[in-house]
């Protein structure tokens, strides 16, 4: 009995029994969180020169501090507002546009009931997502060129007169900004949707017959009011990129003829950066824009929360 005791105190409990029964696995989250930690904590503490007047020769430590200065020059900027609101319309845009896109893709694969024709889709659809933009922007580079195959169809059938300048036109530079971005990445957003659709009960679906409901009733009043948890959630986690507006595409995209258009945060904070060497300038709008992007994230959870039982289907 002494023994069984002297056993019982000296055995770990708590935390530290689970961290020795558990080390393994913190083992192998070491890597990932020293890559976190090396990409995204350290580089973190650079904003110091959203508040400075930095100089690369002097560093962080002897750069002279100026404060909000920065911040107020922002302000007097001319092209402050423009590029603003492009990164506001494209990304709103390409938010609203394959969120919609994603649920009815999901609810279309739902209903279908051939397995292999439904993964063919699938994987047709999946695709593009892990396609670079370097690779698919000399795509659409060709099909929308003055002499590429978009325009010489449109001309053919009479649709123009003269070929569309799609990557030239400031009015015509956002939509195919977010046309192609959606298409590239609904299907790849669509998964969680399926993954939240895979969780109805298919006794919900049984009742329904039994009472007569066609397909599109089904799906007004038990697909969309099962997934509805998912919808608000996704939309809120989305919020947060309101204002990132898709660097790699618009950069690949985008040309000086259609700075007034397609000019978003992300691309003048680089050309700033490194053409301009205005590295305090820079940051100091970066910095406004996760600024920004939290207070929306945050207002958006809140309202999540106030909502949360409202009805929409």
């Amino acid at each position: 009995m002494k023994n069984f005791k002297k056993r019982q105190e000296k055995k770990p409990s708590g935390r530290k029994r689970t961290i020795r029964q558990t080390w393994q696995y913190h083992l192998l989250m070491l890597p990932g969180i020293l890559v976190v930690f090396t990409y995204t904590i350290i580089p973190f503490f650079g904003n110091v020169m959203a508040f400075q007047d930095f100089q690369p020769i002097l560093g962080f430590f002897r750069s002279r501090w100026v404060g909000l200065a920065n911040f107020k020059r922002i302000l007097y900027m001319p092209d402050a507002a423009r590029i603003f609101r492009n990164s506001l319309q494209i990304a709103v845009g390409k938010l609203l546009l394959s969120m919609v896109l994603s649920i009815f893709f999901a609810v279309l694969l739902n209903e279908i009931q051939l397995t292999k024709f439904k993964k063919a889709i699938q994987t047709i659809c999946f695709l593009p997502h892990f396609l670079s933009w370097v690779i698919l922007a000399t795509i659409f580079r060709n099909l929308l060129d003055v002499n590429g195959i978009v325009n010489q169809m449109l001309m053919s059938i009479g649709m123009v007169k003269e070929p569309i300048m799609f990557l030239g036109s400031n009015d015509l530079f956002q939509g195919v900004l977010i046309l192609t971005d959606v298409w590239k990445g609904f299907g790849y957003g669509a998964i969680i949707f399926l993954a939240a659709l895979m969780g109805i009960s298919p006794e919900l679906y049984e009742a329904a017959d039994i009472d007569g409901a066609g397909r599109l009733d089904k799906i007004w009043h038990i697909t969309l009011p099962g997934i509805r948890t998912t919808v608000v959630l996704v939309a809120t986690l989305n919020i947060a990129n309101v204002l990132n507006a898709g660097f790699d595409q618009v950069y690949n995209l985008y040309s000086p003829i259609v700075y007034r258009s397609g000019d978003i945060i992300d691309t003048y904070v680089y050309r700033m950066s490194f053409l301009s060497a205005q590295y305090s300038l820079a940051t100091s709008i970066g910095l406004m824009k996760s600024v920004i992007s939290f207070v929306l994230i945050v207002t958006a959870h809140a309202l999540a929360n106030k909502f949360a039982n409202y009805r929409i289907f």
